[in-house]
């Protein structure tokens, strides 16, 4: 007579346990991502000023947005920043890769370290650092332009609306071509050291085996680290907001987060501070297709 009973209550157990599992994971996933999602949609068609008081207002923000100054600043600096970012960084970081990938260099290990190590203090502290780096007249930076060249120990990096770009991306690639050339120098010892002796066989030169074996060796990491920095390019903000205590002169530092912090909790407007997320949303997503798309991630091989 209790057999039939114990047999139900071990049939529903075994079949609600995987539920039971899942159900941690589904409650923060929906209070944490999904309800947040969900209501920056609902917040971006509405004014508000600040978290109680809001009013339905379409797509204004949206229409407010195409023909907001600030909004076109911010959106052209982080291109610029993006731009460096893949165009400049990414280069230093693949030849960084390749030299301390060669067998020749003493003391790989500690200059993979060495290299990759500012990565390692983060933003802020990057931030502080270089502050004092592009000091007029004492800083590191400057002195030794002075010593190079015997001028230029007046300049301001951080004052000059053309010079804060130049600081940010000097700044972004002490401290990202050496986290970059890790991912490079991954891909580079994979690559199979017999096509290598195939292509010297064949008499290729060293430009000629680095572009018929070792790109398309390393393409699928070059593929995710150009997209990768991009995303985290059009994300800057701590790097600039500390290091310009704000936008800069002329707002020449500012990005499109920084712009939507000071929009969303300096002046109250959450509403139009999540018509800007999304519309970041939208241009990360469709960089990254165009990206995915020229370089043939998404090609499948005959």
């Amino acid at each position: 007579m209790t057999r039939a009973p114990q047999e139900r209550l071990w049939t529903l157990q075994r079949r609600a346990a995987p539920y039971v599992f899942v159900a941690p994971f589904i409650v923060v996933f929906c209070v944490f991502m999904i309800y947040p999602l969900c209501n920056s949609i609902w917040l971006a068609c509405r004014y508000t000023n600040g978290p109680q008081s809001s009013m339905f207002v379409g797509l204004d923000n949206f229409r407010f947005m195409l023909r907001d100054p600030d909004f076109w600043t911010a959106l052209k600096n982080t291109a610029v920043f993006a731009c460096c970012s893949v165009f400049l960084q990414l280069p230093l970081s693949l030849g960084l890769a390749l030299l301390l990938n060669a067998r020749w260099v003493k003391a790989r290990n500690f200059f993979r370290m060495a290299f990759f190590s500012p990565h390692l203090v983060g933003q802020v502290f990057v931030a502080i650092l270089f502050s004092l780096i592009f000091l007029p007249r004492y800083g590191l930076l400057n002195r030794a332009i002075h010593g190079l060249v015997g001028f230029g120990l007046e300049t301001k990096w951080l004052m000059n609306a053309g010079l804060v770009m130049p600081a940010l991306v000097l700044t972004a690639l002490w401290m990202y071509v050496g986290f970059n050339m890790i991912y490079f120098l991954a891909a580079l010892q994979t690559v199979d050291k017999g096509l290598y002796e195939a292509a010297m066989v064949d008499g290729a030169n060293r430009w000629q085996q680095f572009r018929h074996v070792t790109v398309p060796g390393i393409k699928p990491v070059a593929v995710f680290v150009v997209i990768m920095s991009t995303i985290g390019s059009f994300q800057l903000f701590e790097l600039p907001y500390v290091l310009l205590q704000g936008g800069g002169p002329d707002n020449a530092g500012l990005t499109i987060v920084m712009y939507l912090y000071n929009t969303g909790f300096s002046t109250g407007d959450l509403g139009y501070a999540s018509a800007i997320g999304w519309v970041l949303v939208l241009i990360i997503l469709t960089i990254s297709l165009a990206q995915a798309k020229v370089t043939g991630l998404w090609r499948t091989e005959p």
